[in-house]
């Protein structure tokens, strides 16, 4: 059964930073496309970021220079490392992994920016 939990967030003040990190089990994700979203309130799902096998990156506008996402094959694990938070970064941050016809999400892990 394949599962990718999300980690890492949070309640931060404006500014701070925060490492999320996308977990897999029964896939190598080393092997797959992993891509960052993020749902707040209200909204639509948008995209952050995606990392390719081949290591490729490609950001949003919005998160570009303050967002770095990363892998460690070691620990079959994507890290999304944010720094320069704002109070509109609040969202649910969602880790997806595709490949082919294969496409699998995680449940999310809510981070909030707030004073």
């Amino acid at each position: 059964q394949v599962q990718l939990v999300e980690s890492g967030g949070g309640l931060v003040q404006p500014g701070e930073s925060l490492r999320l990190a996308c977990v897999a089990s029964g896939i190598t994700l080393s092997t797959y496309t992993v891509a960052w979203y993020r749902q707040a309130l209200g909204k639509q799902r948008e995209y952050i970021t995606h990392v390719s096998p081949g290591g490729f990156v490609k950001y949003s506008d919005l998160v570009i220079e303050r967002f770095t996402i990363s892998r460690d094959n070691a620990k079959n694990t994507v890290y999304l490392r944010m720094t320069g938070l704002k109070p509109e970064d609040t969202a649910v941050y969602y880790c997806n992994a595709w490949k082919n016809s294969e496409n699998y999400w995680g449940r999310g892990t809510q981070v909030t920016v707030s004073s």
